[in-house]
């Protein structure tokens, strides 16, 4: 009942700002649980995926999502403890609370686990799911405290009765729809993307389990490149194909950047942002490659297009890096943003700051071997499990439009 909760929550635009935008606008199943944009399209833009347009008059877009959208493929898994692209969700007792976040000493209790408190953040953020605070009282309440926001959507859903029922049912600490807060809506929309975004049935996963015929010769060749010779599993470790840790890769910098509020250029430096530790600039997490065929564009800010691109940037970062073009963006057409999208990128002094920071080192391979490790990864794309188990619902209790 939780894992249905969440699905129709997820996909409800009940929890933005002005109730025109849901979890499921960047994170769609027919999109591989992302959007297929670098950059996102937040409040005010209208559609889904790469067909998603920046709005028009005075609703729309004033921002792009400074990131691209992460994939949700096994985020619930056990292993995963750190979320977003930047590391600002993880497990700690700094706050005494469990979790080292934005809101600090601010986050609830009773929330699930990391996966439930990642849930909150894009609810309060004005470009993503709030909206601008002049609209709407969620946004207003953003600026107030971040917690702020929380009972204000609360509300919103509590007094639907169908949801009311349902939570009900769905919780034992939940008597009537008045008990309902934040926590148990998180802890919902936790429930259902551990169930819908769960993945281990794709063909590495049947040759891991010794099936000697689960991949053909190109296949074989580039799993023996990414655990040898490539060295892509020095990062991209264990069952998650992920070590969860934080590099430089030298990728081009576009977009508004997520830039800290005492920024005066507009530039991210990534988790140098969470830990202040100018030995974390312009590092990012090391993404999960389940499902990896799917989630394109690639990089933090979506640089690439292509696996083969991402590829041929980790095999020579410098080179990658001096070659990039513009047109690998993919960026819905704002023009009255745009003149802002390539600001750093063509700023020398940022362009050095980006080329002094590197924690990979360069491979040579040749175009064959690159296209055995480009098959190879499209061998970790799931099976039965990227069609989803409960799926995009027909209708959402709110009565809004389901996105």
């Amino acid at each position: 009942m939780q894992a249905k909760l969440g699905q129709l929550l997820f996909y409800d635009p009940i929890l933005s700002g002005n109730q025109n935008i849901s979890c499921a606008t960047c994170h769609h199943s027919d999109h591989g649980s992302s959007d297929g944009l670098s950059l996102g399209v937040g409040e005010g833009g209208v559609g889904i995926g790469p067909k998603r347009t920046t709005g028009s008059g005075p609703d729309r877009i004033r921002k792009r999502i400074p990131r691209n959208a992460p994939a949700l493929w096994n985020l619930g898994a056990r292993e995963v403890s750190v979320m977003f692209h930047d590391g600002r969700v993880t497990r700690s007792d700094i706050y005494d609370n469990g979790f080292n976040t934005p809101a600090q000493e601010w986050l609830p209790e009773g929330l699930s686990g990391l996966l439930a408190v990642q849930a909150l953040f894009p609810l309060t953020s004005q470009f993503e799911m709030a909206g601008d605070p002049v609209e709407n009282e969620v946004a207003g309440a953003a600026y107030d405290r971040i917690d702020a926001v929380w009972p204000i959507l609360a509300k919103r859903v509590r007094v639907i009765p169908e949801y009311g029922r349902m939570f009900v049912e769905a919780f034992e600490d939940v008597s009537t729809p008045d008990d309902i807060t934040i926590v148990h809506i998180a802890n919902a929309l936790a429930a259902f993307e551990i169930s819908e975004y769960q993945s281990f049935d794709s063909r590495f996963d049947r040759y891991l389990a010794g099936d000697a015929n689960a991949f053909d010769e190109t296949e074989q060749a580039g799993l023996e490149l990414f655990y040898g010779e490539a060295g892509c599993v020095s990062c991209h470790s264990g069952p998650l194909l992920t070590d969860q840790r934080f590099y430089a890769l030298m990728l081009p910098h576009f977009g508004p950047g997520r830039t800290r509020q005492w920024d005066s250029i507009v530039r991210d430096v990534g988790h140098m942002a969470v830990s202040d530790r100018l030995d974390d600039a312009y590092r990012f997490r090391t993404p999960s490659l389940r499902n990896v065929a799917l989630t394109g564009p690639y990089g933090h800010n979506g640089a690439y297009r292509t696996l083969e691109g991402i590829v041929r940037h980790h095999l020579d970062p410098r080179g990658a890096f001096a070659a990039w073009q513009r047109d690998e963006a993919i960026l819905p057409s704002a023009p009255w943003i745009e003149y802002k999208d390539f600001v750093s990128f063509e700023d020398s002094q940022e362009r050095a700051r980006l080329a002094s920071r590197l924690d990979i080192t360069p491979v040579t391979l040749d175009e064959t071997q690159v296209a055995e490790l480009v098959a190879f990864l499209e061998t970790l794309t799931g099976s039965g499990s990227v069609k989803g188990r409960l799926g995009r619902p027909d209708a959402v209790p709110s009565g809004l439009e389901v996105q």
